[in-house]
């Protein structure tokens, strides 16, 4: 009997260990953004919500929130289209150099983000619509359009092609075929890679630091300029609504389709 109980033992104290590891600065960050002092520290000096209070005050806060949802919007709006069409393509249609197109369409995630982030200034500097907003969506697009393309790409693997064939000999033409029965046999992945997406593009810092500018700011962009003169609460309190924002993701992922799809997908 020892040998099986000391593998559990082992087996949950590494689970515990992980768990405690990367709970750590979540809680540390959570407890430092209720504090009523006025530097960061944990544990926190008192109890208040005047942090959270004074994020709803800043102008420039605001104002980068909005920002950002509207660049993950576009980022999304992309992906979903692009991403869906080249995963159903490079999955189910035998096409002249596929594995060359399937490198191509991964080059984007493993090309470094500073080197992306650097080359799309240039390019959209050299097309002169550097310093407007709707372009650092598109670039959020193209830098993570592998993960829309990987997760389409499970859905798409787990169809029945005779789904679609059945559909074809009842007589629905191509356009039909797909939007009937193709595009809603793959929605679990359309709508994973879309929050996927989002969330990265709400997050992305380093590709936005290389495209905005004062006017154009994005929130991860406006966090960096404030740590770079003094870390205070408020800057806790963000990193908590970042938190609040990553659990209704995934609240909503589950509600829609389910967190087993989900990491089946990966």
């Amino acid at each position: 009997m020892r040998g099986p109980v000391s593998k559990k033992l082992i087996l949950w104290s590494l689970v515990w260990f992980s768990i405690i590891t990367m709970s750590l600065p979540t809680i540390i960050i959570i407890g430092a953004s209720f504090t009523s002092g006025e530097m960061i520290q944990f544990p926190p000096e008192g109890f208040s919500l005047r942090w959270y209070q004074r994020l709803w005050q800043l102008d420039d806060f605001q104002q980068a929130l909005l920002r950002t949802f509207y660049v993950s919007v576009i980022c999304t709006i992309i992906a979903i289209p692009v991403g869906t069409l080249a995963a159903i393509a490079t999955v189910r249609y035998r096409m002249r150099f596929q594995k060359t197109i399937q490198v191509y369409l991964l080059l984007p995630f493993t090309v470094p983000l500073v080197v992306s982030g650097i080359s799309m200034m240039l390019f959209f500097g050299e097309i002169r619509i550097l310093g407007q907003l709707w372009p650092v969506g598109v670039a959020l697009c193209i830098i993570n359009i592998p993960f829309m393309i990987w997760s389409v790409s499970a859905s798409v693997n787990s169809l029945d092609p005779e789904l679609e064939n059945a559909a074809y000999n009842c007589g629905a033409p191509p356009v039909q075929a797909f939007l009937t029965v193709t595009l809603p046999a793959v929605m679990p992945g359309v709508i994973t890679g879309s929050l996927l997406m989002f969330i990265l593009a709400f997050n992305e810092f380093l590709v936005s630091l290389f495209l905005t500018d004062s006017r154009t700011v994005t929130l991860p962009v406006q966090i960096y300029n404030s740590v770079r003169s003094v870390i205070t609460p408020d800057l806790a309190a963000v990193s908590v609504l970042y938190i609040v924002f990553a659990l209704l993701a995934i609240w909503l992922l589950d509600r829609l389709v389910g967190l087993e799809i989900f990491l089946r997908s990966k």
